[in-house]
């Protein structure tokens, strides 16, 4: 059991270990109480695109060289991120997309072959979690059984409270070039009108968050859950304005 707790919390750490200089970045909006160390970034603009995949860590990666079969190998992304090759030895690859993990494989062999010609490809996809936390009966982290939307997470972690504000649920996410994403989903329009089909389906390491009151308490949430469940020190700390985040 505290075994694979840990896991997961090193599977939430690699996942959300890149966000944090992002988060910690306030709007434009509030300039009186940002930090110099950081620029004046908000959320990205939401968008339903589909962005390359990224590794992360539980990934099992099929890795060959054409011209040296004797090196192909299965690897598997650890929970440091980094995979490990014969001749060139550790390469992080969690955070990374496919094809730019193999640019750097291919660069790496070109010191020790003739013709690098490396293929990385996935063999088995790791865990696929999402967070759902705030007023439902039990938040955690939850695999994802399939196609999965924010509804149909929040009753996997047994439904509303009585307290819930169900018509301001958010939904975070990272989005293109990592940076964050946040969007909120009014649920009581949903179950009051069955031909509503804003369910908002969810990817991977997606956060879905209940608020009582709105979604300035997102961020103590985030900070309290996330932080007190993961033993990697995440260092960020953010709250939610009406115009992006405010450190």
């Amino acid at each position: 059991m505290v075994r694979r707790r840990l896991l997961t919390a090193l599977l939430i750490s690699a996942a959300l270990a890149p966000l944090a200089p992002m988060l910690l970045a306030p709007p434009a909006a509030a300039k009186d109480r940002s930090d110099p160390d950081f620029p004046n970034i908000g959320y990205a603009t939401w968008t339903d695109d589909e962005p390359a995949y990224r590794l992360y860590a539980g990934d099992e990666l099929d890795f060959s060289v054409g011209s040296a079969p004797e090196l192909n190998k299965f690897v598997t992304v650890q929970p440091d991120g980094r995979i490990t090759l014969p001749l060139i030895g550790s390469v992080m690859a969690a955070d990374r997309s496919l094809e730019d993990v193999q640019a750097s494989l291919v660069d790496a062999y070109s010191h020790q072959l003739l013709r690098p010609d490396v293929t990385l490809a996935i063999k088995t996809a790791g865990p696929l979690k999402v967070f759902v936390g705030g007023e439902v009966d039990k938040p955690g982290v939850y695999d994802m059984p399939g196609d999965l939307d924010a509804l149909r997470a929040i009753f996997m972690a047994g439904g509303f409270k009585t307290t819930a504000k169900v018509a301001e649920v958010v939904i975070i996410r990272r989005g293109p070039e990592g940076r964050p994403m946040m969007r909120t989903v009014d649920f009581k329009q949903v179950l009051r009108h069955s031909a509503h089909t804003d369910l908002v389906p969810l990817r991977r390491f997606d956060i879905v968050y209940v608020p009582r009151s709105g979604v300035s308490e997102a961020a103590l949430w985030v900070q309290q859950y996330l932080r007190d469940l993961t033993p990697v020190d995440l260092s960020f700390s953010y709250a939610f304005g009406a115009g992006g985040i405010v450190r």
